[in-house]
């Protein structure tokens, strides 16, 4: 999903600043929700999950690989897998996340882009169902 016509998307949206931006907006939000926090092994110390999740997000988008290079393969579900994600924390990330979009005011077509992405992601990421025993 990197790619427009015109290049990447993560060009089309305002590269780096852009992204500095949305990632610092939604860990404001998720450092405010005791139970989001809480799941961070570093609390309200986000200064490598705000870096992961930029370097990610950019790449993800089409822009610099540096994720890849430092880190490899995203595998986020793997890398996810020792925090206990129902769906009341996928919500709850889907909330910061829409709150730091609606901040950065992407274009509609990328917000919806990005938007979409994110509910899948997030969706993905759960693994925990409490109503499953």
């Amino acid at each position: 999903m990197s790619q427009t016509t015109d290049g990447s998307i993560f060009e089309a949206v305002g590269g780096h600043d852009t992204f500095t931006r949305l990632v610092d907006v939604f860990y404001q939000h998720v450092d405010a929700d005791a139970q989001l926090i809480a799941m961070y092994p570093d609390g309200h110390e986000l200064e490598g999950a705000k870096q992961r999740l930029q370097m990610f997000l950019e790449q993800y988008f089409g822009g610099p690989s540096t994720y890849q290079e430092q880190r490899g393969h995203p595998r986020l579900r793997m890398r996810h897998f020792d925090y206990p994600i129902d769906f009341d924390a996928r919500d709850r990330w889907l909330r910061c996340m829409r709150a730091a979009l609606d901040d950065v005011s992407l274009p509609p077509l990328y917000d919806e882009m990005f938007w979409e992405y994110f509910q899948r992601a997030a969706t993905a990421m759960v693994n925990t169902n409490p109503n499953i025993r």
